[in-house]
């Protein structure tokens, strides 16, 4: 496995929510052609399949056992394949963020979803999106990138997003929110967010997210 890791090229793209993390990494993916690893929705695809197999999510040695044999393909087109179905709009809901909460607690299911994570290492390189790639799951990568931005930009940004799909929410309310699931992220003892010690930092608040995407690119081309 280690070596493998060495001659498959990883870019990780780490940072809290709202940051264009995901943005970014589906690009990278597409212009590179490589495998995409959206970690932040797996405990999600687990709580539905746990759904769609009719798996109580107490039963932690099953739900884990979903979680390791998770038959999950992430498109940089936005579409997120279980089992071959697209799924991506029925894990995006509020429900399916609070299934999520309930089997993210099972420290089975932690355990086997970092498994499944590493087996997303294939040829001809990897684009993993999430909160700890550089620092738990892929401390080998060979390009780590940690993205920032203010909670009151992150907040805009969210606000925007759910205006435009008929919610009413108050600009105030959504960075109290921001800023306090950023001090659970950072003091949480297993995998905290933070940058790894040879992550490139990049402040995205007053970035369009070509700039970004850019800056990324540019940094590729200097390891690779």
């Amino acid at each position: 496995m280690m070596d493998c890791a060495i001659k498959i090229p990883i870019i990780t793209i780490d940072g809290p929510s709202g940051v264009g993390k995901g943005t970014i990494s589906a690009l990278l993916a597409s212009h590179l052609n490589w495998h995409y690893l959206d970690s932040g929705a797996l405990y999600r695809l687990t709580a539905l399949a746990c759904v769609m197999q009719d798996i109580p999510f107490e039963e932690e040695d099953k739900v884990a056992k979903i979680a390791e044999n998770l038959a999950v393909t992430f498109l940089p087109q936005g579409a997120t394949l279980l089992q071959g179905q697209d799924v991506e709009e029925q894990i995006r809901t509020a429900q399916a963020g609070v299934h999520a909460s309930k089997v993210a607690v099972l420290p089975k299911v932690r355990e086997a979803l970092l498994i499944r994570q590493k087996a997303f290492l294939q040829v001809p390189g990897l684009i993993a999106d999430g909160r700890d790639m550089g620092t738990t799951v892929f401390p080998n990568a060979s390009l780590k990138v940690f993205l920032t931005a203010s909670p009151e930009q992150r907040a805009k940004r969210r606000y925007k997003q759910l205006i435009e799909k008929g919610n009413s929410v108050k600009i105030a309310d959504l960075v109290e929110e921001i800023r306090e699931r950023d001090e659970r992220d950072m003091n949480r003892s297993a995998s905290p967010l933070k940058p790894a010690q040879d992550a490139h930092i990049i402040d995205t608040s007053e970035l369009t997210i070509n700039e970004v995407y850019q800056s990324v690119l540019q940094l590729y081309d200097a390891v690779r």
